[in-house]
């Protein structure tokens, strides 16, 4: 029997697949049934500053951004939908979540400001999440702020939230810095213990007919792999954390294509919420089967042995295949 156990943030896993954060963790329920079928840990659905914002009426730098007044800032604060749970609730829901099963759960905190976020951070803690992931996101579209002042907003996020919880500390970003790797090194330094590559956003659509914007939900598919395989294989072994690939994670073959760039864990939502929690039992068969017809005996054993650290030709992971790949395409007039 081949060995599936990984370590990501200091918790020791049976498996790297991890259910990362979205409505699986809404129910006590489904996450009994996602640690039934394999899963391995459950990060739960995030808490937005939103709705931190909401409950505190606290702002800051970000989005009282260029405005005059408070009571026109809270204009600014978008529809919550169906995330209208309040910040003590979500404390509340981690805690049964924490009873409930045996495997880690990691609490989610999505925004972009200090704020109210410090305190969530320690009552998350004191609620007995295992470890602690910042969905860090802010869309800049101000022509004033530069991209060294949004990264350095980042990083002394991290660092202020380091500074008062002991829990492990993943970052999950967004794949569009310029200098990427360089950003990531200043997360860690700051007391980033994982990185999840890459956070996945949502973009809205127009409605013609209402000339509205609605938004406009898409799953992911395997394609949407390559991004986070190409990085964290560039970055392993660079850059002192764990890695968790995230975004296209949808058969056995993308978990084994994900641990030989160097990730730690795969995150697994799209395919479990197409498909259904038991698909992580077929993911997992799929790549137990695979190892054992290929004889890897272990997990570690393959562990970024694809990534720019292992891997003889280094290049094709940068630009020199670039060419190659335009030019291996045949157009048929």
């Amino acid at each position: 029997m081949v060995d599936l156990k990984t370590s990501y943030l200091g918790l020791k896993l049976k498996n790297p697949l991890v259910a990362s954060a979205s409505p699986l963790s809404e129910k006590v329920d489904t996450a009994r049934r996602l640690e039934d079928a394999g899963v391995s840990a459950i990060v739960m659905y995030s808490l937005f500053e939103e709705q931190i914002i909401h409950e505190s009426l606290a702002l800051d730098h970000f989005l009282t951004y260029g405005t005059e007044a408070f009571a026109e800032a809270i204009t600014y604060l978008p529809e919550m939908g169906r995330y209208t749970i309040g910040p003590e609730a979500y404390i509340e829901h981690l805690y049964r979540l924490k009873q409930a099963v045996s495997i880690p759960v990691i609490g989610s905190l999505n925004g972009v400001s200090a704020g109210g976020w410090t305190e969530y951070a320690q009552k998350i803690e004191q609620a007995g999440a295992d470890a602690l992931e910042l969905n860090i996101y802010y869309l800049s579209f101000d022509p004033n702020l530069t991209s060294a002042e949004l990264e350095d907003a980042y990083v002394t996020l991290v660092g202020d939230i380091r500074a008062k919880v002991s829990i492990p500390l993943a970052v999950k970003i967004s794949p569009f810095f310029t200098g990427l790797a360089n950003f990531v090194h200043k997360l860690t330094q700051a007391g980033a213990d994982g990185l999840v590559l890459f956070n996945r956003f949502y973009q809205p659509d127009f409605d013609l007919e209402n000339l509205e914007v609605v938004p406009n939900l898409v799953l992911s598919s395997s394609h949407e792999l390559r991004l986070p395989l190409r990085w964290i294989a560039l970055l392993y072994g660079q850059i002192e954390a764990d890695f968790a690939l995230t975004s296209g994670v949808h058969t056995g073959e993308d978990i084994l294509k994900a641990m030989m760039a160097g990730a730690s864990v795969t995150m697994v939502a799209s395919e479990l919420l197409k498909n259904g929690v038991g698909r992580a039992t077929e993911m997992l068969s799929e790549m137990q089967a695979w190892m054992t017809e290929h004889e890897y005996e272990s997990v570690t054993q393959m562990k970024g042995s694809m990534s720019q650290k292992a891997f003889g030709r280094p290049n094709a992971l940068r630009r020199a295949n670039y060419m190659k790949e335009l030019s291996s395409y045949s157009f048929k007039s």
